[in-house]
């Protein structure tokens, strides 16, 4: 599937119809996951009362985010390696849905951080190892975007910030684990869903209800299939530009 989309033209007649798709579908699942997370499901007092309810779209805008920049760096790769101008494309598109993700994340963190650790995460960051990395996260995806219009010619800033991106997802497993090996520098919460060595969902005894999970893995879908079509829909824009300019740069060179 991946290398028949890597032809420009049958990705644009995939993505031409995929779109609309992943959008209404992703609206739907992200609706479905915020009706019953704020209105449905019971409150949580250990986790912050009502205010937990935040954790419907923190979570998985936090699972996204690390998602969306493995993404960037594997496109990276792929056009650091093997010069393959889509793959190139596709990481400019993720970069400004990712830093988007990552900065939800910490908004809604920091709703959800009022009464489950006293203070909002902007009083925190810097004192704690999880809000660190996820910080150093959102600086990575700005500064991947800072580097590509900083330099003058593509070519060197594709080159540049593929470099950035390749190197900063050693973040991504520091973000993982910053919590359940580094207890003493951090105060949130441990994780609650996986833990590290048993792939199995943990029972309501040990942390995640599954009430809650169900409605973080219907969110997770949606906001995974509306980030999908933003990117499908900025790299569409990015290939026309790229065969307008060929055509501009043609016309002016055969006059």
């Amino acid at each position: 599937m991946i290398s028949y989309l890597a032809n420009p033209s049958r990705f644009m007649g995939f993505s031409r119809r995929a779109i609309p798709i992943a959008g209404v579908l992703g609206i739907l699942m992200v609706g479905w996951s915020l009706y019953n997370g704020l209105l449905v499901v019971p409150p949580d007092e250990k986790q912050g009362g009502d205010l937990m309810r935040a954790m419907f779209t923190h979570v998985p805008s936090a699972w996204l985010c690390m998602g969306l920049y493995a993404g960037l760096a594997g496109s990276s790769f792929v056009w650091f390696i093997w010069r393959h101008e889509l793959a190139d494309v596709a990481a400019r598109a993720i970069a400004p849905i990712g830093a988007g993700y990552t900065a939800l994340c910490f908004v809604t963190g920091a709703i959800w951080g009022q009464k489950g650790w006293g203070s909002g995460w902007h009083n925190l960051i810097l004192g704690d190892s999880r809000l660190m990395s996820v910080l150093i996260l959102f600086f990575l995806f700005l500064g991947y975007m800072a580097l590509r219009a900083a330099l003058e010619t593509r070519q060197k800033a594709a080159r540049a910030a593929a470099i950035l991106a390749m190197v900063g997802f050693i973040n991504i497993p520091i973000i993982k684990v910053s919590v359940d090996m580094w207890q003493t520098t951090t105060i949130h919460q441990p994780s609650s869903v996986l833990s590290i060595g048993n792939s199995e969902p943990r029972s309501e005894d040990s942390g995640m209800n599954p009430v809650y999970l169900q409605q973080l893995l219907w969110g997770f879908g949606g906001h995974s299939l509306l980030a999908a079509a933003m990117i499908m829909l900025i790299m569409r824009s990015e290939i026309h530009d790229q065969r307008a300019n060929r055509l501009l740069a043609q016309k002016l060179g055969g006059s």
